[in-house]
Order: C-alpha cells, then structure tokens, then sequence
C-alpha cells in the first residue's frame, strides 16, 4: 500500500550516491519526470512481474529476494540510502525481457523516488549516452560470450563421449571379427575329422554315444565355472597329464579349451570308454574340441554383439534419441546410461557403486538435460578422485523429492571456494582445461528448469554433490 505522492526536492535527490554528480538541471528533470512516495510494509513487486518503475530508497528499509528451489532466497536486506531496485534494465529495451530480475519488499514505512521506466530508459539514453554503449556491449557481449562457451561446453562433452563410445564399441566388434574368423576355421577342420571318424572303426552305437558326448559338451561350456588363474592352471596339469598318458598328441594345448568348457579328467573317461582307444581316441577327443571351441567362439561372438547392443541402447537413452524432451523417466535408467557412455572415462582404477532405492518412481523430466547434470558431476568427480577411488552414485526418495547423490573419495572441495563453485566461469582447472561452466549449466538445469536443487557437502575423502528434484510436475512441457 502506497501514500499519495510527496513532494520531490532536487536537493535531497542530489544526497544520494546515484544522482550526486548530475547537474541541478537534470535533478529538476528528474523530479518532473518521478516522483516521491512513501510504500508501507508488504511486497513492492514480484520477480518476473512486467518491470514498470524504477526504485530509489531515500529512507526505510527493503528486502531483495530471488526465487531458488521454488523458495524466495533474500539476497539484501539494507536500510541504505540510494539503494535502487526494479526497471533497472529498461535502458536495454527489447534486448531483454523487461520483467522484474527480483522481488521487492519494504518492512516499515519507507520513502522512495520512482521513475517510470520508460522515463529511466530515456534518461539514460539522453544523459549517459556513452555510458549506455558501454553497458549495453558489456551486458549484451558476456551474455554472448556465455552462450557461446556454453555451447562449447556441450560440444566438447559430446565430443569427448563421441570418442569414447567410439573406443567401447570398437573393441566388441573387433573381437567379433576375429571370433568369426577362428569359428570359420574351426567348422572347416570339424567336417575334416567328421569324415576321419566316419571312415573309422567306430560302430553305429559308438558313434550315437560320441555325439551324445558332444551335446552334454556343450551344455558344459553353458554352465562352465569362473575359475582363478590358479585352479585354471592346477586343471590344465591335470588334463595334460591325462592327455600324454592316453597318447594325445599336442595334448598341453587341447588342455585349456576343455578346461575353460568346464570338461575335467572324469569326463574324458567318459570318452574312452565310448570309443577304441587305440584307433579312434585321438580322433573322438580333437573332434569334441573342435565342438567346444566352435560353442565358445558363439559364445564370444554373443557376448561381443550384445556389448554392442548395449552400448548402442545405452547411447540413445543417454541422447534422448527420438523421445519427447519432456517426459516421464526413470533416474536410474538415465544415470546407468551415462554411467556406460563415461565407462572409458571412469577408468578401471575407479569403483564404481550404485545403490538405487527401489522406492524412486519415475518423475516428468527433461532427460537430456539431466543425463548432463550427471555427466558433468560425475566428470567432475572423476577429476577430483584422479583417476583412482570410489565413484558412489545413490538414489534415495526423500518425501516429495527425488534425491540423486554423486559422491567421491577425493580431496574434497575447500572451504575457501565451495561457495563460488557454482558460479559461472568459475573453475579451478589450469587454463585451457575447463571453462567454469559445468557447474553452472548444470545448477540451471536442476534449480531453473526443474524447480530442483543443487548443492554440495564436502570433506576429504567425501564430496557428495546432491540433486533434488520435484515427484511431482514442476514444470510444463516447452
């Protein structure tokens, strides 16, 4: 609630630091063109109300706030003469929005000189008309610097993925070549020993039970143990034994196929007893391993493609590949995909800990955007650990909240500059190395565009960076 208008006086305008060096002509000016009011206690204006007028405290006291997380955060709360607030950005006219950057609230009787803000624009214009230059090309020139180092930010991180999914998918489908190629090989000499056992001396029931062997083989190298380097070795001793006493030539290399089959002493036994030993043995047992190398080579082959496939789905759920931008998600989908997209990044020195809370359902999201945010924590993170740690990723539901932690085992973040590291351009990377905007690309995406919340909790050998976000829509679909 306002007083009627109150008289304006050049002299007392001339007492505030804004308008101590303008002349008593401009001062009568700007009295004829505002005017002064007293505002009692209550808001004034709202952050993103259209900006009508421009606010000069000459005695009271105010409160500045601007929304974070859905919340008002005070920023100034001042009883200084010649504070100002409101259209202070009318001289840029339709560069930008001309809404309120703030809200405005007096807590006693307070005095102010407001100009309407197309009087302020013009004034400015007519007054300062150097000046104006200057702050329209500082202003206008850093938010373009900023768009552009933003955008490099993007292309440098997708860069550096591109690269590295490059490197992922290349090592599958090169093993995939070089299986096909030995299963090729090994198919060929299969048919050859085939025909050498059909010409053999081996009976119709000997031949049945063979092939029997060869199917329980192949079940075998299903259910084939993980063994230790160690057990692997006592075995392949042990079957090269076997082989040297049954007249296996080249027997101590058959040995770690059969072993890797799963395929031990008592099995090759088995094998003697179904054929002759002293005319078709040999024969029977490099046929089996022809069958057991040809079922690990498909095996391979299986493994490689479905690394590829993986791979390949990981890299579209990470890119929102033909999906809407606004849509329902599932956080641990999207942190598992960046998670396999930063998996050459990570390194193996990294342990890598997810502990999801099955309670987190799935929230409406910008997903690309957020497969960013854990991009760049999670890089981050990565940096900061060196190379060599444990990366935790965690999930938890908190209420009405979803909240996603992104901890390492570094250094941790002092306490000197904690409170700067979200601000933009601010980066602790040697020249060259980070533009000082991951951080803050990725507070916008969580705080702006998600009515979320970005923070950090830090200590050495524990920085947990905490995304919080909204159950429920908090946002509208662009």
């Amino acid at each position: 609630m306002t007083d009627p208008q109150l008289s304006c006086s050049p002299e007392e305008l001339k007492t505030l630091f804004l308008f101590e060096k303008l002349s008593d002509d401009q001062l009568e000016e700007l009295c004829r063109q505002g005017h002064v009011e007293i505002i009692e206690p209550g808001p004034v204006f709202a952050e993103g109300e259209p900006a009508t007028c421009f606010y000069v405290l000459i005695e009271g006291s105010l409160v500045l706030s601007k929304l974070s997380g859905g919340e008002d955060l005070v920023i100034s709360r001042t009883s200084q003469r010649g504070v100002y607030a409101g259209a202070w950005q009318a001289y840029l006219r339709e560069r930008v929005p001309q809404v309120y950057p703030s809200s405005l609230r007096v807590t006693e009787p307070s005095r102010f000189f407001v100009l309407d803000a197309d009087c302020f624009a013009e004034i400015v214009a007519e007054w300062f008309p150097m000046a104006l230059h200057l702050l329209e090309g500082l202003f206008i020139g850093a938010r373009n610097t900023k768009q552009i180092v933003d955008q490099r930010e993007r292309l440098l991180a997708l860069g550096s993925l591109s690269a590295g999914l490059t490197h992922e998918l290349n090592n599958p489908a090169a093993a995939a070549v070089r299986a096909t190629s030995a299963l090729r090989d090994r198919v060929a000499h299969m048919r050859q020993k085939l025909k050498m056992i059909a010409n053999g001396s081996l009976d119709p029931t000997s031949l049945t039970s063979l092939v029997e062997l060869q199917e329980e083989a192949v079940e075998l190298v299903a259910k084939a143990p993980k063994l230790t380097p160690l057990e692997a070795s006592d075995r392949e001793d042990e079957l090269g034994d076997w082989f040297d006493d049954h007249d296996i030539a080249g027997g101590w290399d058959l040995a770690p196929t059969f072993v890797q089959a799963g395929l031990d002493v008592a099995w090759l036994e088995k094998v003697a007893a179904t054929v002759d030993e002293s005319k078709t043995l040999e024969g029977a047992i490099r046929w089996l391993n022809y069958t057991v190398e040809t079922e690990l080579l498909m095996n391979e082959i299986a493994d490689s493609t479905t690394r590829v496939s993986t791979l390949v789905g990981a890299a579209k759920q990470y890119s929102q590949m033909d999906r809407a931008p606004y849509q329902t998600v599932d956080i641990r989908e999207l942190l598992d995909s960046t998670l396999v997209m930063l998996a050459r990044k990570i390194g193996d020195d990294i342990t890598v800990v997810k502990e999801y809370d099955p309670a987190v359902p799935p929230i409406p999201a910008y997903a690309a955007e957020l497969n960013q945010v854990w991009t760049n924590l999670i890089d981050n993170a990565v940096q900061a650990m060196d190379g060599v740690g444990t990366l935790t990723v965690r999930t938890v539901l908190d209420h009405e909240q979803v909240q996603i932690e992104i901890c390492d085992t570094g250094p941790g973040v002092p306490d000197a500059i904690e409170s700067r590291i979200f601000e933009p351009f601010f980066t602790t990377k040697p020249v060259g190395e980070g533009t000082g905007l991951g951080l803050d690309i990725s507070w916008r995406i969580v705080v702006k565009k998600h009515q979320g919340d970005l923070n950090v909790e830090s200590e050495p050998g524990n920085t947990r960076f905490i995304v919080r976000l909204p159950v429920e829509p908090a946002v509208k679909e662009d």
